[in-house]
């Protein structure tokens, strides 16, 4: 398309970066807030030979939704709930809807969103666009499973529906499908039945990588979530330790007061800490411990607070929905304290017969090459069934990188020799977080068949990949010559 390139006025463009503020790149930005304007710009698009990518809360860490000198389509005015059944849980919103809009509106009916993410700041489109999980993927799987009808725009301008029945292979090729096979205009969700507006959490203290892992395969049984976070600093007898975190849902009758919990008042998070410092200006004093020195001060110091605090046999206390999730919603810009370069996140799925060596190595490599990641966090997962699908039946470990303007080629390499970690160990990645998967790598770890069958799909709902974004002409477009 670029020889048919027309020139679209200036008032647009911006400079599209992507969440974690380590790449990005400059695009015609367009905000429809009604169908009708959303297929207005897919037509100006078809006119001035530009292609189009998707954006919703724009929260994905790497490229996901950026489209380099064409057109993204900012779907976060798109953002009406259409149809709501409290009695079946059934809801049906436009794609903008965010996941914090969601739980508000169905929170005093008894309901939850069946999987979030660690901001409530998403849309639903994104979410289903990435497939995304929570930390409850061990039982509940991905976002797109608890999924029952979307609606979406096609290349062609036309809308067509989308159920596990009918038109089943866009279904499961556009949940987890980055957008790249249609525009979500209508995504209806099976929600999670509560009764009360609290769960019961238990924290613990794990000594080392084998216990940390052990862990979840002994409390899979009555947990409804499950999560791990790693000290990735620790060496000898200590690496690899870590403290966990389970939580259940209250039973009917467990709570003596449910309306109350279930308010919009009881979920509310502090915008201070201890009514002093607000939290919106913490992200600059968070910045001083952002360096290898400072962060090991740090994971020593929450490790040794789990052990003290709660021990290996854990304590157990009751915590909002809205506190337990979603702890980057905590401390507002916190990422702005890695820098003007940003961060990175790398994020590998192993099946669990592999994953204990394969976190193993790759904390090791870090280690090594001086590199230590900011922020490590295990969740165990189920098998899904999407083609775009990053979840296999075992375990992944998400690592936070600093980027500067000394370590970035650094950074970079050590990614390479990541890569070859995860291929040796099958491992797995996921788009919502990649910023360096090549189109080799695509093939090594999702093969060659998927790829292909990726592709295939594309050319049929998209014969001239009029759909693309950064991330899949970084990734697919090499592979689709």
């Amino acid at each position: 398309m670029d020889s048919l390139k027309q020139e679209l006025p200036d008032d647009h463009l911006e400079y599209v970066e992507a969440w974690g503020r380590a790449s990005g790149s400059v695009a015609h930005v367009f905000r429809p807030s009604t169908l009708a304007e959303l297929k207005k710009t897919i037509q100006l698009a078809k006119d001035t030979g530009r292609t189009v990518g998707f954006r919703g809360g724009g929260n994905s860490y790497g490229d996901a939704f950026g489209n380099r000198e064409n057109i993204v389509l900012d779907t976060s005015r798109l953002n009406r709930i259409t149809n709501w059944d409290p009695e079946a849980g059934l809801i049906t919103v436009e794609p903008g809807v965010t996941i914090e809009q969601l739980w508000r509106y169905v929170l005093a009916d008894g309901w939850w969103p069946p999987i979030v993410t660690g901001t409530a700041k998403t849309t639903v489109g994104g979410c289903a666009s990435m497939n995304t999980h929570g930390k409850n993927g061990f039982n509940m799987g991905t976002f797109g499973d608890h999924i029952t009808e979307i609606e979406m725009i096609m290349a062609n301008g036309r809308k067509k529906v989308c159920t596990r029945d009918k038109n089943s292979d866009l279904f499961f090729a556009a949940i987890g499908g980055f957008g790249m096979f249609g525009c979500l205009v209508s995504i209806t969700i099976q929600l999670k039945k509560i009764y009360s507006g609290q769960l019961e959490v238990t924290g613990c203290s794990r000594p080392n990588l084998a216990s940390v892992m052990s862990w979840f395969d002994e409390n899979r049984d009555g947990s409804d979530y499950l999560v791990g976070w790693v000290d990735s600093t620790a060496r000898g007898k200590s690496f690899g330790r870590g403290e966990m975190h389970k939580a259940r849902y209250f039973e009917p009758g467990e709570d003596p007061a449910p309306a109350r919990s279930l308010s919009l008042e009881a979920q509310s998070i502090p915008d201070s800490i201890l009514g002093l410092i607000p939290k919106s200006s913490m992200w600059f004093y968070m910045g001083f411990f952002f360096n290898n020195p400072g962060m090991t001060l740090v994971n020593t110091g929450k490790y040794v607070a789990a052990k003290l605090l709660s021990g290996e046999k854990g304590k157990t206390y009751k915590q909002s929905h809205t506190a337990y999730h979603f702890l980057l919603d905590y401390v507002p810009g916190w990422k702005w304290g890695y820098g003007r370069g940003g961060l990175i996140q790398y994020q590998t799925f192993f099946p669990k017969e592999t994953a204990e060596n394969a976190f193993a190595e790759l904390l090791k490599l870090n280690q090594e090459r001086r590199m230590p990641n900011y922020l490590t966090v295990l969740k165990r997962h189920k098998p899904s069934d999407f083609l775009v699908s990053y979840s296999p039946d075992g375990y992944s470990m998400a690592m936070d990188f600093r980027i500067t303007d000394k370590n970035r080629e650094q950074v970079a390499r050590m990614a390479r020799s990541m890569d070859e970690i995860v291929v040796k160990h099958s491992g797995q990645f996921y788009f919502a977080k990649d910023s360096t998967m090549r189109p080799d790598l695509a093939e090594a770890t999702m093969g060659k068949e998927k790829v292909a069958e990726v592709i295939r799909l594309k050319k049929k709902y998209d014969p001239k990949f009029f759909f693309q974004t950064d991330l899949w002409n970084r990734i697919f477009a090499p592979l689709a010559k």
